[in-house]
């Protein structure tokens, strides 16, 4: 889903005297420019420069790029020819703390975890096994899988660019993914498991995300499947290696977890409205491609309230209606920013709804973490 950042600078031309200065901010051709004795003469073709096409550039923009960014591995990166810093920013660490969040819920659930040295080193451990490795291993794997469209689009970009070749970004993958894979059996053990059922959840995971990036399935083509399989990896999986890690993991939380993925799903729908041209050329039906903007603005806030909703119903029916009350408060700002800012104009508006609104589904998710424990 990428961006093109296409600029045409202005080009100034001084006569032989330096008396005069032309600046103009149409595109020549060689043919273009003639010299004259005591003047130059500057003839336009008739290609005005709005009716280029805008092409990738062949480099990232690094004078306007941040070192911050190629950190977190988001746009507007820095170029980097560290190696360490360029793996770091294949698996984008801007992406860790959501599943890092479920953890934390996941053990709030539980009811079983205590602030002692064991239980928050469990806790850490398992956090590295749901954001750095595994999501990093998934973030990579997305990376690697999308490097002939980057190639066309984003050219700067790590892989396609050169800056990591292709072997170490095999070798990453694995790591990552055997890292892990190894730290789930390590809680396992760790928790006394009979079964290992955290290895099981990394395992499955994993497999998840290679289907979400790689042919033949790519879900992430398919708009309805793709955004559900976001959802579910970044809200249900760690809430699930959480509670499992401390407590047990019952049919009613799994239910209630995959329920609060359509949330997830409505969630991943947002960043969908920055790339419908994007998506159209490559034959991705991202729901704005297959339903409009217009409707695809609704199901994906239909998507995020509905389902709160019906979590503070199940809370209500639980006995729980203290719990049910503040989620309600939680929802209500939400819907809002979405009249506020998200179904106004989804793309002009993108970052202040979500820096605005999801704090407050995050928190409703801890509170339904904590109600689900007593």
């Amino acid at each position: 889903m990428a961006s093109v950042l296409n600029t045409v600078p202005s080009l100034r031309i001084s006569n032989f005297n330096n008396t005069n200065r032309v600046r103009t901010r149409q595109v020549f051709t060689p043919s273009s420019v003639s010299f004259t004795r005591r003047r130059l003469t500057i003839r336009a073709t008739e290609t005005d420069a709005n009716e280029v096409k805008p092409e990738a550039p062949d480099k990232a923009p690094a004078a306007a790029g941040s070192s911050f960014n190629q950190l977190l591995g988001i746009k507007g990166a820095a170029e980097e020819t560290n190696i360490w810093k360029i793996r770091l920013q294949l698996t984008k660490p801007v992406t860790w703390p959501p599943l890092v969040w479920g953890v934390v819920c996941g053990a709030a659930a539980s009811g079983n975890f205590h602030w002692n040295v064991e239980d928050v080193a469990k806790s850490i451990v398992c956090m590295m096994m749901s954001g750095p490795f595994l999501t990093g291993y998934t973030q990579t794997l997305n990376d690697w899988y999308d490097r002939e469209i980057d190639a066309m689009k984003e050219p700067y970009r790590p892989i396609p660019s050169g800056a990591i070749s292709e072997n170490e970004v095999i070798t990453q993958i694995w790591l990552l993914l055997l890292g892990g894979l190894g730290l789930a059996g390590l809680l396992d053990v760790w928790a006394g498991h009979d079964f290992p059922i955290i290895f099981y959840l990394a395992l499955g995971g994993s497999l998840l995300s290679y289907i979400y990036s790689a042919p033949p399935l790519k879900l992430k083509q398919n708009g309805w499947i793709g955004n559900f399989a976001l959802g579910a990896s970044y809200i249900s999986l760690p809430w699930w290696a959480g509670q499992a890690l401390f407590g047990t993991l019952t049919p009613d939380i799994i239910v209630l977890t995959t329920l609060y993925s359509i949330a997830g799903l409505g969630i991943a729908i947002v960043n969908d409205f920055k790339s419908i041209e994007g998506d159209r050329e490559l034959g991705l039906q991202s729901l704005p491609v297959a339903f409009g903007e217009e409707t695809a603005k609704w199901i994906c806030v239909g998507a995020i309230d509905i389902t709160q909703l019906s979590v503070a119903g199940y809370l209500l029916g639980a006995g729980k209606p203290y719990y049910a009350l503040a989620l309600l408060a939680l929802i209500i700002p939400q819907v809002i920013f979405q009249f506020q800012y998200f179904l106004k104009d989804p793309v002009k508006y993108d970052v202040k709804y979500q820096a605005s609104a999801q704090p407050f589904l995050v928190l409703g998710l801890l509170v339904t973490a904590l109600a689900t424990s007593h």
